[in-house]
């Protein structure tokens, strides 16, 4: 599948955010701070930018990142947080996106790095190629969509970058030239020549930004699009005109106005990526959004916009039906995806993932119940968005942490009633690896007591014998971590949950099939055979540092040692290979397991329907036991 952001550059211009820098000045800032480090010292300040600029209409916002290379951290003596800076950065974009739900595309940011390149400055090129690969690898650890390299006056540097990003990765590469005045580079680069490189490099998108205000840009750009020939799309974002300096003020003279007339006419041109640089607001991004949203050009139609249905009058339950879940276990491969709740108020993200989806065939969504113990939306919540608007049944991870006795079961009652009835019963991990760790758990039963309290309810009746009214039918699954290092704990607690009622497994994901059998072989010679499907957990990986992070930072995830050196070995083609090592454990557990459960990392949905694409047709090849 083409990315995401390729094939929504495909459909019209795309409009980016604005200043971070002068945005950050304008909060509080001073100018002689390091604006990367706010990431770290007051992340809520730049999360808020993003936030503002998101709710402006902006669908890309580009990482606090602009200056997180080495040599200009080393100015504010801040050189050894390259890493910790950059991915941070991308996080608290991420974190952003969570918070108002909307489908952004976030933008690894990476600015230039202030050194004069051998042989006419005393920098070796390769030094500058370190530098950026060492800030991408952080950003790419952090989760970015797609890098903007820009503010580039020199084409050799730009190379260098270009180069450095295709070292590591194969994400979308936008690549931005700064223009002076007389519509050359400080170093003397024509519009033609820059355009020229640039596609010779095999950017995806090239162009102009900073510069000296719209005028100017527009005018390289028409330089450009006539050079180029409509065989690379443009970019253009400009600075807020000339900036003035007002009292201890530093200002920048154009309006919001100007720059709707700017979208306005770079739209006309053909220009696909349109945005602001220094002295642009969420108000200029406001009024150019409001330009774009109704300016058509043939051709180009506009983003889409999820439609909320109108609800539907509700259907009377039927508790004897099983789930679809239930009438397909045991008879096809089942495939079910995870989706994380957003952080915020707005399930558009959720709702738009879960449509691809679907698109993709996929039959039915997990929804996690705040992971790691951070604050979400109720996974309840959005099950039932997602199956009123997009109409795929979800499964609903439910936990014991956050809840009592009485809680538990009035949420099971309510799940019921809104047509959400398959459950994984989960413990939840513990409020100490949380955003919230003085937070008090709860845990009056576990999973296994849970399982119990479930299959009651299927029986018509409550946990303390009280009839419910009616027979419930929901359909109830249990996790199970083969790559424990006590496995026998694990055979045993999975066993127990299996003679608590669970009518199926869903695993923790596993890097190599050997994993799973080991522990099939382990749990058969105590048990017997498993008597319920298994749903087999897989995890796309998407990068070396990716891999790492989830091997040594994540409770409950454990990569092989190949899965590990294969990652690495990848290089930029970390994306790729994680798919490959996807797919290949999905062909190989076609024998194994009644179905697989994927869990895409950074809400990258594509990556599931792309690991899926292997998977001829769902036919069960494992007969069922028990």
């Amino acid at each position: 599948m083409a990315h995401p952001f390729i094939e929504r550059l495909s459909r019209g211009p795309i409009l980016c955010d604005g200043a971070m820098g002068t945005q950050l000045y304008e909060r509080g800032v001073p100018l002689e701070a390091c604006f990367d480090e706010v990431n770290l010292s007051n992340p809520k300040l730049v999360i808020d930018i993003h936030r503002d600029y998101i709710l402006a209409g902006a669908e890309i916002i580009e990482t606090n990142s602009f200056g997180a290379n080495r040599f200009k951290l080393e100015q504010h003596g801040l050189a050894s947080l390259v890493r910790q800076i950059n991915r941070q950065a991308a996080r608290n974009a991420r974190e952003a996106r969570e918070i108002t739900g909307h489908p952004v595309f976030i933008a690894g940011s990476i600015g230039p790095t202030g050194r004069m390149l051998a042989p006419i400055g005393t920098t070796p090129p390769d030094h500058v190629r370190d530098a950026y690969r060492e800030q991408i690898e952080a950003l790419l650890e952090g989760g970015v969509d797609l890098l903007i390299i820009e503010t580039i006056s020199q084409l050799d540097e730009m190379r260098q970058a270009v180069q450095a990003a295709r070292d590591v990765c194969d994400l979308p590469i936008v690549a931005q030239m700064t223009f002076a005045s007389d519509g050359r580079t400080i170093h003397g680069h024509t519009p033609e020549e820059v355009v020229a490189a640039l596609m010779e490099l095999g950017v995806t998108v090239a162009g102009v930004n900073c510069s000296v205000g719209p005028r100017p840009t527009l005018e390289v750009l028409r330089t450009m699009l006539s050079a180029s020939r409509g065989r690379i799309p443009l970019s253009g974002q400009p600075n807020a005109g000339w900036p003035r300096q007002v009292g201890n003020r530093v200002i920048f003279t154009a309006s919001p106005d100007y720059f709707a007339d700017y979208a306005r006419e770079a739209m006309s041109s053909g220009i696909s990526l349109i945005g602001g640089c220094c002295g642009t607001t969420p108000a200029h991004i406001q009024a150019m959004r409001s330009v774009m949203d109704v300016l058509q050009i043939p051709g180009s139609p506009r983003p889409p916009v999820i439609e909320v249905k109108q609800r539907r009058p509700r259907e009377p339950l039927a508790p004897e039906e099983p789930t679809k879940l239930a009438q397909k276990l045991g008879r096809e491969f089942v495939v079910s995806v995870e989706i994380d709740p957003p952080k915020g108020l707005n399930p558009r993200k959720a709702l738009a993932g879960a449509q691809l989806l679907k698109e993709a065939g996929v039959e039915f969504i997990n929804v996690a119940d705040s992971p790691m113990a951070r604050v979400r939306m109720s996974a309840l919540a959005l099950c039932a968005l997602i199956q009123q608007e997009v109409e795929v049944e979800t499964i609903l991870h439910f936990t014991t942490r956050d809840r009592n006795l009485m809680g538990l079961q009035s949420d099971l009652i309510g799940a019921h009633a809104l047509g959400i009835r398959n459950i994984i019963a989960l413990t939840g991990d513990p409020p100490t690896l949380g955003d919230y760790p003085h937070a008090t758990p709860v845990y009056d039963v576990d999973s296994i007591g849970l399982v119990k309290i479930i299959k009651q309810f299927n029986r018509g009746l409550d946990a303390g014998g009280a009839s419910i009214g009616q027979m419930a039918s929901f359909t109830v699954a249990v996790a199970c971590d083969p790559t424990r290092p006590h496995l026998d704990e694990e055979v045993d607690r999975l066993h127990q949950k299996i003679e608590a009622g669970a009518d199926l497994v869903m695993t923790q994901p596993i890097f190599a099939i050997r994993v799973w059998i080991d522990f099939l072989k382990r749990y058969e010679e105590r048990y017997g055979p498993i008597g319920v499907p298994v749903l087999l957990g897989i995890l796309p990986l998407q990068s070396h540092r990716h891999a790492e992070f989830l091997h040594n930072e994540v409770p409950g995830i454990t990569l092989t040692d190949e899965a590990r050196e294969r990652m690495r070995l990848a290089g930029p083609e970390g994306r790729r290979e994680g798919v490959r090592m996807a797919q290949e454990l999905l062909l190989e557990a076609r024998e194994l397991v009644h179905g697989v459960y994927l869990m895409p990392s950074f809400g990258r949905y594509e990556v599931a329907a792309e690991v899926l694409e292997v998977l001829p047709d769902r036919r069960l090849v494992v007969p069922q036991k028990g």
